[in-house]
């Protein structure tokens, strides 16, 4: 398996106890991989490239503020949502996902990691109550189910040099799937910030 210090390439400014978080986070992972599927066995070689630093491209798009609210639609196995719990210890963050032994595996590593800033629930984005700042997903579905499942979930009032909406992680040709959403729809293409080829036809999507 790779290692955090991928990670700390990028993001430079990490305390101890950050550091120490993201290096349990791979072997967590790895443990919990081998009882069940969360990652592809191929891709748990590059677990820190391909799944972590991946999840942390949404911090090189915004620095979200303390006291934020984040919900992670389609979490899976907690990406982007725990990597981005570390990175965020004073933004909160509710980790949903409709498969249940992924929200146990979620809720058991959030434990392991003494996240205090991280909720998981085994339910669909429509059966959260309450508003979030941010809502973040990656390659759950279409942009435009997506959407649908989650912009009634977005807080009017802003506090982020974003304003609140979707930031979402997609990979290949978007053209089709954003026409719909026309100029409102902004792209940040991850090869901007990580040299690594596996992001060469990554973004961050942003819909505000």
């Amino acid at each position: 398996m790779d290692s955090a210090d991928i990670i700390f390439k990028y993001f430079q400014n990490l305390s101890e106890e950050q550091k120490s978080k993201f290096n349990r986070l791979g072997q967590l992972y790895q443990e919990w991989n081998e009882k069940i599927n969360l990652i592809s066995r191929k891709d748990i070689e590059f677990l820190y490239e391909k799944h972590i630093l991946h999840s942390l491209g949404i911090a090189k798009v915004i620095n979200f503020s303390e006291g934020s609210s984040i919900l992670d639609v389609g979490t899976g196995g907690g990406l982007p949502g725990i990597p981005l719990a570390i990175l965020f210890p004073e933004v909160q963050f509710t980790l949903v996902d409709s498969i249940g032994k992924k929200i146990m595996v979620v809720k058991e590593i959030a434990k392991a990691l003494d996240l205090k800033n991280v909720q998981a629930y085994h339910a669909r984005a429509e059966e959260i109550k309450g508003n979030f700042d941010f809502i973040t997903g990656r390659a759950v579905t279409e942009m435009n189910a997506f959407y649908g499942w989650v912009r009634r979930k977005i807080k009017k009032t802003q506090q982020n040099g974003l304003p609140n909406g979707i930031l979402y992680l997609k990979g290949g040709d978007l053209e089709n799937e954003l026409a719909p959403f026309g100029q409102s729809a902004q792209v940040y293409p991850l090869s901007h910030y990580f040299d690594e080829a596996f992001f060469k036809t990554k973004a961050v999507v942003y819909l505000g």
